[in-house]
C-alpha cells in the first residue's frame, strides 16, 4: 500500500522547497530586502526541483525574463523524470 521507494517523498519535499524558495525571493524582492542567492535557486531547481520552479516562476511572475531559469528548472524536471524511470515511483 504504501511506497518502499524515497523517490516520491524526494520528489514532493525538493518541488515545494523550491516553490517556497521563489516565493520568498519574490516576497523579499517587492520589499527591496536581501535577496536569496540565485546560486541556491538554481542548484535546487537543477537537483530536482524544477517542476516547482516552474509553477512558481509563472505564478508569481518571478525570474520570467531570466533564460537561466528556464533552463535550470526544465533540466530539474528531466532529473524528476530519470528518478522515476531509474528508481521507480513504487520502488
Amino acid at each position: 500500500m504504501f511506497s518502499t521507494s524515497p523517490v516520491p517523498f524526494y520528489l514532493v519535499i525538493v518541488n515545494v522547497y523550491v516553490f517556497g524558495l521563489m516565493w520568498w525571493d519574490k516576497r523579499k524582492a517587492i520589499r527591496h530586502e536581501w535577496r536569496i542567492p540565485e546560486s541556491n535557486l538554481l542548484f535546487m531547481g537543477i537537483i530536482g526541483g524544477g517542476l516547482g520552479g516552474i509553477i512558481a516562476r509563472q505564478l508569481f511572475h518571478h525570474k520570467t525574463r531570466k533564460r537561466k531559469f528556464l533552463i535550470c528548472f526544465v533540466i530539474g524536471i528531466l532529473v524528476d523524470f530519470a528518478l522515476i524511470f531509474i528508481y521507480g515511483w513504487q520502488g
